[in-house]
């Protein structure tokens, strides 16, 4: 990978005369930057006994943005050259008009690597993949006679980013990510149930496609297609519900996290603008944006716009402290960038993204928790869900859910979703377990058209009177 490095200052664009084109397309603004970027990603797909997609794909651009107040104005292409920048400059340049703004100062310098510079893509030859998957789809069939399909894909991709401020400071970072996905159908008396799971993270092919790895991610998912062929029609009504530590943090995410992004609190649009330091959740109740995990899907050693990544308390036993900023929006609200300016690629400017967002621990034993439950569900894993923003309702469907009567766990259930909105359960949850873990990394958020990888997480959560979408019940 060294000898490889992007460095488009020494083979397509003179440094110096980039940066003056940046400073022309900048002067009178209030902040702005060129961000150059290379990519590449593979994506293997074996399915139902057979290889059924293999991709590959590389690309290169760079986006040039100038702000001011709150108009930004940004311009990318796949050409990286001294004239296609001059031509993005000038459509930058229209958003600054006749200046009059003070350009912000740089982002504070660091040196952490929260991951190494290495592309997982050639951590393992194209033929040991396939291997892999082929094996992975043997293994799950040998397993239990009841399987009838398995779906296995690797992905993998290296972006590497050199960002140029207007003082002439530079910023580069590789960003390695590799996820494994593994699902499994079952079939019993003329049912089919499914199952699934995976993980990943900025981290080596080698060890993600190991049998130590992705054997004990075929049984989970097996567990889960059988747990699901036993289930009864969910319950519908309004009844406590608790959720699962790690990866139900997506609800968390999605319900919560976004209404705490700085662009929508400075527009007003988020259920949680103009709250700072007002109770909004139950006490115990601490929420943090983490991208500063090493390894992890979510982190980042800096963000799109060379501000270092943060641990940001958003949440603090229950007080609302602050949100997640990127720089304009940090700027507007007179407060300062979280690390949290985060886009897709050089096709697409920053804005206020999530890392990891995750719940810290409390001090209740989940054993505990689940006995305290008289009448309720135990959700476990979730799919897809859909929120509004602007009131933080919400609608999740579970994957893997339990019907609780009395404190024990009885019968699993299917088609249960849980519907409410995330104030309201911020403020009705009433025990937070000691066991916060992360999600096994296989996060992908989507925000204004913008998909960029992160991390959940939360421990075991009683929540009450949420409404439970299900069969209805006398």
């Amino acid at each position: 990978m060294a000898e490889d490095r992007f460095d488009p200052f020494a083979t397509q664009v003179d440094e110096a005369a980039a940066l003056s084109i940046l400073q022309a397309a900048t002067l009178g603004a209030d902040d702005g930057e060129l961000f150059l970027e290379r990519r590449r990603s593979e994506t293997v797909v074996f399915d139902d006994g057979r290889l059924k997609n293999a991709s590959y794909d590389a690309a290169e651009g760079f986006g040039l943005r100038a702000v001011r107040g709150e108009t930004s104005g940004y311009a990318h292409s796949t050409e990286i050259s001294e004239a296609a920048m001059m031509r993005a400059a000038d459509t930058a340049r229209r958003a600054v008009g006749a200046g009059g703004g003070t350009l912000a100062g740089p982002p504070p310098a660091t040196n952490r690597k929260l991951y190494g510079d290495f592309d997982p893509i050639v951590g393992a030859p194209f033929p040991v993949k396939i291997d892999t998957l082929r094996e992975i789809d043997a293994f799950a069939r040998d397993l239990d006679s009841r399987v009838v399909q398995v779906s296995a894909t690797l992905a993998a991709g290296c972006q590497e980013v050199e960002i140029l401020r207007p003082d002439g400071r530079r910023v580069a970072d590789t960003r390695p990510i590799a996820r494994l996905n593994v699902s499994v159908i079952v079939e019993e008396n003329g049912r089919r149930e499914s199952g699934g799971t995976g993980g990943g993270g900025r981290i080596e092919l080698h060890g993600l496609i190991a049998r130590t790895t992705w054997e004990p991610m075929i049984r989970e998912a097996l567990r889960i297609a059988l747990v699901n062929l036993e289930a009864e029609a969910a319950p519908a009504g309004v009844m406590d519900v608790v959720l699962g530590p790690g990866w139900p943090g997506i609800l968390l995410h999605e319900a919560i996290g976004h209404g705490l992004e700085g662009d929508f609190n400075r527009k007003k649009s988020s259920a949680f603008a103009g709250l700072v330091g007002q109770r909004i959740a139950a006490p115990g109740v601490t929420v943090v944006d983490d991208g500063t995990l090493p390894d992890r899907r979510g982190s980042i050693s800096v963000d799109d716009e060379g501000t270092p990544s943060n641990c940001t308390t958003l949440i603090e036993d229950g007080i609302l402290v602050g949100y997640m900023q990127d720089r304009q929006n940090a700027r507007l609200m007179d407060v300062a960038p979280t690390g949290n300016g985060r886009r897709q690629s050089y096709a697409h400017p920053p804005m206020p993204r999530m890392t990891n967002t995750y719940m810290l621990s409390g001090d209740a034993e989940p054993e505990a928790i689940l006995a305290d439950l008289k009448d309720g569900i135990y959700a476990v894993g979730f799919g897809g869900g859909q929120v509004d923003i602007t009131n933080g309702k919400f609608v999740f469907s579970c994957t893997e859910a339990y019907r609780v009567k009395d404190g024990k766990v009885g019968a699993p259930v299917k088609g249960a979703t849980l519907i409410g909105d995330g104030a309201t359960a911020l403020r009705h949850i009433r025990a937070i377990g000691n066991d916060m873990a992360l999600d096994p990394g296989i996060g992908t958020c989507g925000k204004a058209g913008q998909w960029v990888p992160v991390g959940v997480g939360q421990p075991t959560l009683m929540i009450g009177g949420l409404t439970i979408g299900g069969a209805k019940t006398d």
